[in-house]
């Protein structure tokens, strides 16, 4: 038990110390300040040269088909409040030493999902308000009656899209996420009850879920089939490049189901994808490029994946 304790404090006391190392407060002769204040205006300006770069998009390189479907997307206020939220959130340092502590214990038992879910931490954001609208060529003003959110995490996502339906049904695997969004007040399915409850949706969300489930190109079946068929739209988001693993109790696993995508750059593969959605009965009527972005921790602001978004329409 004491040894426990010893290690305890240890791992606590040499956390604070690495981040503080980092202030420039401990940087004491005037040659090693200015350097560290240099460092940190150009990391500012590769931030914005960066953020700049998240939403590029060569459209030489898409299919025709697809080049007028590609919408255009920009760093916008939601983004930006996004991220000076989760910078904030990254220098408080007791709520950061706490979650990087409990994290180390819950993982011999726990998966990351989980963890975040428990802890309340590690939320997602994949677009704004304002983005969703322009996705889908829709105002403010706009509802409609069902939205499934699948794979829906703590519900940060949905409650973006949220205000434009009537009801709202998710499905999510960790236990401790599906408490998340039962605070939320969402209607929780079952992850094999939302295809049979026999009604039809008229927005289906999929964000970065494709290429973390066993079958992929069954889930775009089954999306088809649940979907309202002449106004239903599905909204799929995919990390590119596309790496297909499942999380399964903190390991990672193969799916059992392939989905093939060709290419080697993001353009590359947006054309693969079309082709796979087309064969799953689905057009593509927009898609973006957008930054996956996920709240930071004590040693990064926030984390980033190079998303594409799609709206799809059924055939």
């Amino acid at each position: 038990m004491k040894l426990f304790v010893c290690w305890v404090l240890t791992s606590v006391v040499c956390l604070a110390v690495l981040r503080k190392m980092w202030s420039s407060r401990y940087l004491r002769s005037h040659l090693s300040r200015s350097l560290y204040m240099n460092m940190m205006n150009h990391n500012q300006a590769l931030y914005w040269e960066g953020n700049h770069q998240w939403y590029l998009c060569d459209t030489e390189k898409l299919s025709e088909a697809l080049r007028p479907m590609f919408v255009q997307s920009y760093l916008d206020h939601g983004t930006q409040t996004f991220l000076n939220r989760s910078i904030e959130k990254s220098g408080w340092l007791s709520i950061q030493l706490y979650h990087s502590f409990m994290s180390s214990v819950f993982s011999m038992f726990m998966s990351r999902t989980s963890i975040n879910g428990l802890l309340g931490r590690g939320s997602m954001f994949v677009f704004s308000p304002e983005q969703f609208q322009r996705l889908l060529k829709i105002g403010p003003d706009w509802k409609s009656h069902r939205l499934l959110d699948l794979g829906a995490g703590d519900g940060e996502v949905t409650r973006v899209m949220s205000p434009h339906f009537e009801e709202i049904y998710v499905t999510e695997m960790s236990q401790t996420m599906i408490w998340q969004l039962q605070k939320k007040k969402y209607r929780v399915l079952n992850i094999d009850e939302w295809q049979n409850t026999g009604f039809q949706y008229d927005v289906i969300s999929c964000l970065n879920l494709l290429d973390r489930c066993h079958q992929p190109v069954t889930l775009l079946k089954e999306m088809r089939r649940v979907l309202e068929p002449t106004r239903g739209r599905v909204i799929l988001a995919l990390v590119l490049p596309f790496h297909p693993y499942v999380e399964n109790g903190g390991k990672w696993e193969k799916p059992s189901e392939a989905m093939e995508v060709n290419g080697t750059v993001w353009e590359e593969q947006v054309n693969s994808l079309a082709d796979v959605f087309q064969n799953t009965g689905f057009v593509v009527e927009a898609v973006t490029r957008l930054p996956y972005l996920c709240e930071g921790d004590m040693y990064n602001d926030y984390y980033v994946l190079d998303d594409a978004v799609f709206v799809l329409r059924p055939v």
